[in-house]
């Protein structure tokens, strides 16, 4: 479980005085608690499903602040963002590369008999449900780009 794993990590950066790991985990896990709360859950934590999602927003927050600190001339704080977005990814699990997409995006665009570019996002919409959490949005974007 990716709760408990979270936790054990935790432990442990805080034995190494690992600050940067330390503050990623504990950014997650507060999440993870505002979601519960917000929920009005009974639960103890959040399954790992829901925690891959706050980990995968909050990857995605800080690829936007890296891009907007580099804008900014702000490398001391894109570093640091960078280290986090490195520490964020490890709880990640692997994602489809774009010959994977290909692969199914053809075979859907095939099984919805769409020939013109006007059904892209009919396509994209399709995809997207197939591949939730198995595939980044921006590669299956390029993706279906490419097969028109």
């Amino acid at each position: 479980m990716i709760h408990t794993q979270l936790k054990e990590d935790l432990k442990a950066a805080m034995r190494a005085r690992d600050q940067v790991r330390l503050m990623s985990i504990r950014s997650v896990l507060a999440l993870a608690t505002a979601e519960l709360v917000q929920k009005k859950s009974n639960a103890e934590f959040l399954d790992d499903e829901g925690i891959i999602a706050l980990i995968r927003r909050g990857v995605k927050q800080r690829r936007d602040s890296i891009e907007q600190f580099v804008k900014g001339n702000r490398e001391d704080l894109a570093s640091n963002e960078r280290a986090e977005l490195t520490v964020l990814e490890g709880y990640l699990p692997a994602l489809m590369n774009k010959e994977e997409i290909k692969k199914i995006a053809e075979a859907k665009k095939t099984a919805l008999g769409i020939t013109d570019k006007t059904k892209a996002n009919m396509l994209m919409g399709a995809l997207m449900k197939e591949l939730k959490g198995k595939a980044d949005g921006m590669d299956v974007k390029e993706v279906v780009e490419g097969l028109f």
